[in-house]
């Protein structure tokens, strides 16, 4: 599992990964947190986000051949064929004593 690609930034991740530095400049003493914060606030106001956008979809498209290269060289059989994990059957909620008494008290009625 560790020679299996990663998968690739988004289109903000990219353009965050760039304009960090930048941000961090503009406001000294900044906590990592509130750089999130304002670069999310940057991203949002950004008009023309193409560039970015096309980065990712390189990227994306770059990731696919990496994992069908690594799919065709026998990665991923040995870890389960890449099978997504199904959610988690809800177990039945268990009788409280009290209930579990009642019900036995009417098993004792019936015979």
């Amino acid at each position: 599992m560790s020679d299996k690609p990663k998968r690739p930034l988004s289109a903000y991740m990219l353009w965050l990964n760039s304009a960090r530095d930048q941000i961090k400049r503009e406001n000294p003493g900044i906590k990592v947190t509130e750089v999130a914060k304002k670069g999310g606030e940057l991203w949002r106001a950004m008009k023309d986000k193409s560039e970015w956008e096309a980065k990712a979809a390189k990227a994306k498209e770059d990731y696919e051949d990496a994992v069908k290269e690594f799919e065709a060289n026998g990665g991923g059989a040995a870890n389960g064929g890449g099978k997504k994990r199904g959610k988690a059957v809800k177990k039945p909620a268990k009788k409280s004593k009290k209930a579990a008494s009642e019900d036995d008290e009417d098993e004792d009625e019936s015979e």
